[in-house]
Protein backbone atom coordinates (compact mmCIF):
# COMPACT_ATOMS: atom_id res chain seq x y z
CA UNK A 1 0.00 0.00 0.00
CA UNK A 2 1.83 3.69 -0.98
CA UNK A 3 1.32 6.72 0.81
CA UNK A 4 -0.36 9.26 -1.25
CA UNK A 5 1.24 11.90 -2.46
CA UNK A 6 1.99 15.70 -0.44
CA UNK A 7 -0.18 17.78 -3.02
CA UNK A 8 1.24 21.14 -3.26
CA UNK A 9 0.47 24.42 -4.51
CA UNK A 10 3.17 26.70 -5.97
CA UNK A 11 2.51 30.69 -5.73
CA UNK A 12 5.14 32.81 -7.01
CA UNK A 13 5.07 35.49 -9.10
CA UNK A 14 8.78 35.20 -10.79
CA UNK A 15 7.83 33.07 -13.52
CA UNK A 16 11.94 31.43 -13.92
CA UNK A 17 11.88 30.89 -9.79
CA UNK A 18 8.28 29.15 -9.28
CA UNK A 19 8.89 27.22 -12.82
CA UNK A 20 12.05 26.00 -11.35
CA UNK A 21 10.68 25.06 -7.49
CA UNK A 22 7.57 23.32 -9.48
CA UNK A 23 10.42 21.80 -11.76
CA UNK A 24 12.20 20.45 -8.47
CA UNK A 25 8.80 19.68 -7.04
CA UNK A 26 8.29 17.16 -9.51
CA UNK A 27 11.44 15.11 -9.42
CA UNK A 28 10.78 14.69 -5.34
CA UNK A 29 9.14 11.65 -4.68
CA UNK A 30 5.97 11.54 -2.34
CA UNK A 31 5.34 15.38 -3.90
CA UNK A 32 2.64 16.41 -6.13
CA UNK A 33 2.60 19.55 -7.67
CA UNK A 34 -1.45 20.34 -8.23
CA UNK A 35 -0.71 23.86 -9.45
CA UNK A 36 0.96 26.91 -9.56
CA UNK A 37 -0.31 30.72 -9.54
CA UNK A 38 1.56 34.10 -9.99
CA UNK A 39 -0.65 36.33 -8.26
CA UNK A 40 -2.52 36.82 -4.62
CA UNK A 41 -5.89 36.67 -6.34
CA UNK A 42 -4.81 33.71 -8.67
CA UNK A 43 -3.80 31.99 -5.60
CA UNK A 44 -7.07 31.87 -3.97
CA UNK A 45 -8.72 30.81 -7.12
CA UNK A 46 -6.18 27.90 -7.36
CA UNK A 47 -7.14 26.87 -3.84
CA UNK A 48 -10.57 26.54 -4.05
CA UNK A 49 -10.33 24.16 -7.07
CA UNK A 50 -7.11 22.04 -6.06
CA UNK A 51 -7.52 22.26 -2.30
CA UNK A 52 -4.05 21.51 -1.76
CA UNK A 53 -2.12 19.93 1.24
CA UNK A 54 0.35 22.49 1.43
CA UNK A 55 0.02 25.85 -0.18
CA UNK A 56 4.40 26.87 -1.38
CA UNK A 57 4.00 31.35 -1.23
CA UNK A 58 5.94 34.34 -1.37
CA UNK A 59 4.61 37.47 0.32
CA UNK A 60 5.48 40.11 -2.04
CA UNK A 61 2.81 39.07 -4.99
CA UNK A 62 0.77 41.07 -7.40
CA UNK A 63 -3.17 42.44 -7.29
CA UNK A 64 -3.29 41.07 -3.26
CA UNK A 65 -0.30 39.91 -1.23
CA UNK A 66 0.75 36.51 0.19
CA UNK A 67 0.18 37.64 4.13
CA UNK A 68 -3.67 38.34 2.57
CA UNK A 69 -3.77 35.45 0.86
CA UNK A 70 -2.85 33.04 3.52
CA UNK A 71 -5.82 35.07 6.13
CA UNK A 72 -8.19 34.79 3.54
CA UNK A 73 -7.94 31.11 2.56
CA UNK A 74 -7.82 29.99 6.51
CA UNK A 75 -10.94 31.58 7.16
CA UNK A 76 -12.61 29.72 4.53
CA UNK A 77 -10.40 26.65 5.41
CA UNK A 78 -8.94 26.75 8.86
CA UNK A 79 -6.76 23.05 7.99
CA UNK A 80 -4.80 25.06 5.50
CA UNK A 81 -1.31 24.69 5.51
CA UNK A 82 1.33 27.17 4.09
CA UNK A 83 4.67 27.64 3.97
CA UNK A 84 6.28 30.67 3.12
CA UNK A 85 9.09 31.12 0.65
CA UNK A 86 10.58 34.42 0.09
CA UNK A 87 13.52 36.66 0.17
CA UNK A 88 12.18 38.89 3.00
CA UNK A 89 13.54 38.28 6.31
CA UNK A 90 12.12 41.55 8.45
CA UNK A 91 10.57 40.93 12.11
CA UNK A 92 7.02 42.18 10.53
CA UNK A 93 7.04 40.70 7.60
CA UNK A 94 7.60 37.15 10.14
CA UNK A 95 5.38 38.15 12.21
CA UNK A 96 1.89 39.29 10.17
CA UNK A 97 2.75 35.76 8.49
CA UNK A 98 3.13 33.41 11.29
CA UNK A 99 0.00 35.58 13.03
CA UNK A 100 -1.56 35.03 9.82
CA UNK A 101 -1.50 30.61 10.22
CA UNK A 102 1.50 30.18 7.81
CA UNK A 103 3.48 27.11 9.60
CA UNK A 104 6.64 27.76 7.76
CA UNK A 105 8.96 30.72 7.14
CA UNK A 106 12.07 29.95 4.81
CA UNK A 107 14.11 32.48 2.87
CA UNK A 108 15.01 31.42 -0.68
CA UNK A 109 18.93 30.93 0.15
CA UNK A 110 17.78 27.59 1.83
CA UNK A 111 19.12 24.60 0.44
CA UNK A 112 16.62 22.05 -1.17
CA UNK A 113 16.90 19.64 1.82
CA UNK A 114 15.08 22.00 3.97
CA UNK A 115 12.75 22.69 1.49
CA UNK A 116 11.32 19.50 1.81
CA UNK A 117 11.75 18.46 5.06
CA UNK A 118 9.85 21.84 5.71
CA UNK A 119 7.13 20.96 3.44
CA UNK A 120 7.27 17.30 4.86
CA UNK A 121 7.00 18.38 8.24
CA UNK A 122 3.82 20.67 8.04
CA UNK A 123 1.94 18.78 5.78
CA UNK A 124 2.55 16.37 9.56
CA UNK A 125 1.43 19.16 11.39
CA UNK A 126 4.14 20.35 12.45
CA UNK A 127 5.52 24.37 12.01
CA UNK A 128 8.95 24.63 10.88
CA UNK A 129 10.84 28.13 12.02
CA UNK A 130 15.04 28.32 11.39
CA UNK A 131 16.70 29.98 14.29
CA UNK A 132 17.50 33.18 12.71
CA UNK A 133 13.70 33.77 12.01
CA UNK A 134 12.85 32.34 15.70
CA UNK A 135 15.18 35.41 16.69
CA UNK A 136 13.73 38.08 14.35
CA UNK A 137 10.13 37.40 15.64
CA UNK A 138 11.46 37.41 19.68
CA UNK A 139 12.53 40.96 18.54
CA UNK A 140 9.23 42.23 16.97
CA UNK A 141 7.06 40.33 20.09
CA UNK A 142 8.38 42.11 22.62
CA UNK A 143 7.74 45.23 20.90
CA UNK A 144 4.75 47.37 20.69
CA UNK A 145 2.22 47.27 17.67
CA UNK A 146 1.86 50.79 15.42
CA UNK A 147 -1.87 51.95 15.79
CA UNK A 148 -3.00 52.01 12.59
CA UNK A 149 -2.99 55.88 12.96
CA UNK A 150 0.38 55.45 13.90
CA UNK A 151 0.74 53.25 10.40
CA UNK A 152 -1.02 55.56 8.11
CA UNK A 153 1.49 58.15 8.84
CA UNK A 154 4.60 56.65 8.90
CA UNK A 155 3.49 55.33 5.19
CA UNK A 156 3.05 58.94 4.56
CA UNK A 157 7.18 59.51 6.02
CA UNK A 158 8.29 56.44 3.89
CA UNK A 159 6.63 58.54 1.35
CA UNK A 160 8.42 61.31 1.58
CA UNK A 161 5.84 63.59 2.58
CA UNK A 162 6.20 66.67 5.16
CA UNK A 163 4.07 66.80 8.32
CA UNK A 164 1.65 69.62 6.44
CA UNK A 165 0.88 67.18 3.56
CA UNK A 166 0.31 64.25 5.95
CA UNK A 167 -2.31 66.44 7.85
CA UNK A 168 -3.70 67.17 4.30
CA UNK A 169 -3.57 63.23 2.96
CA UNK A 170 -5.21 61.89 6.50
CA UNK A 171 -7.36 64.94 7.44
CA UNK A 172 -6.13 65.60 10.33
CA UNK A 173 -4.32 68.37 12.38
CA UNK A 174 -0.60 69.02 11.93
CA UNK A 175 -0.39 68.87 15.84
CA UNK A 176 -1.98 65.57 15.69
CA UNK A 177 0.87 64.40 13.46
CA UNK A 178 3.50 65.19 15.58
CA UNK A 179 1.86 63.73 18.20
CA UNK A 180 1.71 60.29 16.21
CA UNK A 181 5.19 60.52 14.82
CA UNK A 182 6.16 61.12 18.29
CA UNK A 183 4.77 57.94 19.23
CA UNK A 184 5.77 55.86 16.33
CA UNK A 185 9.89 57.12 16.86
CA UNK A 186 9.33 55.77 20.44
CA UNK A 187 8.00 52.46 19.96
CA UNK A 188 10.50 51.96 16.54
CA UNK A 189 13.35 52.96 18.97
CA UNK A 190 14.43 55.72 15.98
CA UNK A 191 14.97 59.53 17.05
CA UNK A 192 14.13 60.74 13.45
CA UNK A 193 11.98 60.47 10.34
CA UNK A 194 14.92 59.40 8.06
CA UNK A 195 15.58 56.57 10.68
CA UNK A 196 11.80 55.75 11.19
CA UNK A 197 11.06 55.51 7.32
CA UNK A 198 14.46 53.16 6.83
CA UNK A 199 13.15 51.00 9.58
CA UNK A 200 9.64 50.32 8.33
CA UNK A 201 10.99 49.36 4.82
CA UNK A 202 13.85 47.43 6.52
CA UNK A 203 11.47 45.75 9.05
CA UNK A 204 8.68 45.43 6.56
CA UNK A 205 6.68 47.63 8.37
CA UNK A 206 5.10 49.54 5.46
CA UNK A 207 4.78 46.77 3.15
CA UNK A 208 7.08 47.27 -0.29
CA UNK A 209 4.14 47.52 -2.62
CA UNK A 210 2.54 50.48 -0.95
CA UNK A 211 6.39 52.28 -1.86
CA UNK A 212 5.16 51.72 -6.23
CA UNK A 213 4.03 54.73 -7.23
CA UNK A 214 0.19 54.12 -9.12
CA UNK A 215 1.06 53.59 -13.05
Amino acid sequence: MTKEAIRVLVVEDHNVVRQGLVALLKLVEGIQVVSEAADGVEAIAQFRKHQPDITLIDLRLPRMSGVEVIQRVRIESPQARFVVLTTYDGDEDIYRALKGGAKAYLLKGMTTDELITTIREVHAGKSHIPPAIAERLAERVGTEDLTPRESEVLEQIVAGKSNKEIAAVLDISEATVKTHINTLLSKLGVTDRTQAATAAIRRGIVPFESLKKPE
